[in-house]
């Protein structure tokens, strides 16, 4: 019988190394080139509508407006809030929701990995999966795949297929204030339309271009350059 359970050991070890390898392998190469789908666009309902563009080629505001919006400790943490969460696990050991309190490294590995479901094995892989991206690709590379995979309207997914559906132009040619009407629809994109915003969230485009504006447009200087 123990020589049975070391065999099944082993065999499990050899399987969960490889596959500890593989994924490292997708991660590498991810790091050059651009993911070819994602989870959250295999599980759409909708039509997918994406086109990749480089991070290089985007108005340093474009990016700032999503940081302004989502996350803007995201230069400075490794990819995990742990205070966020901390406070999201408090909550919902008290009956609450179970809220996001993810930042951008966090979405993104979301986004191309896993569901939007949302438990707390979710978020435990989703966090292990956010540190694995700040090691193997860094700030910039986080930034540049989450502006181009992130869901801006129902089947449509990064800056540049957002800005030609709603703006009828390249997402290089975007306004600042376009840039944050973009950002404003995150949280709930397939049921927000940046040409037709309510009140509430009209402010809240103002409040992220102010935050834009105390940022500064050097915020991003170290990642980007």
């Amino acid at each position: 019988m123990a020589s049975r359970k070391r065999s099944i050991t082993r065999r499990l070890w050899s399987v969960l190394w490889k596959l500890a390898l593989l994924f490292l392998l997708v991660l590498l190469l991810f790091r050059f080139v651009p993911p070819p789908t994602t989870a959250f666009m295999l599980q759409s309902p909708y039509p997918v509508r994406q086109t990749w563009v480089s991070i290089d080629t985007l108005p340093s505001y474009v990016p700032l407006a999503m940081i302004a919006s989502e996350d803007q400790r995201f230069p400075d943490h490794f990819g995990v809030d742990f205070t966020a969460i901390s406070n999201a696990l408090h909550d919902y050991g008290d009956g609450e929701e179970l809220r996001g309190a993810s930042t951008i490294t966090q979405q993104t590995a979301k986004n191309l990995f896993l569901s939007p479901s949302r438990s707390l094995l979710r978020k435990g892989l989703e966090a292990g999966l956010a540190l694995c991206l700040e090691v193997v690709w860094g700030k910039k590379r986080i930034l540049e795949v989450y502006l181009n995979i992130a869901e801006f309207g129902q089947g449509i997914y990064g800056v540049e297929a957002a800005s030609q559906h709603y703006f009828n132009r390249a997402a290089r040619n975007l306004t600042p204030n376009q840039a944050a009407r973009l950002a404003v629809l995150l949280p709930n994109p397939r049921q927000r339309d940046p040409n037709r915003l309510s009140n509430n969230l009209s402010q809240r485009v103002d409040w992220i271009e102010q935050q834009m504006r105390q940022l500064g447009p050097d915020y991003l200087r170290p990642i980007l350059d």
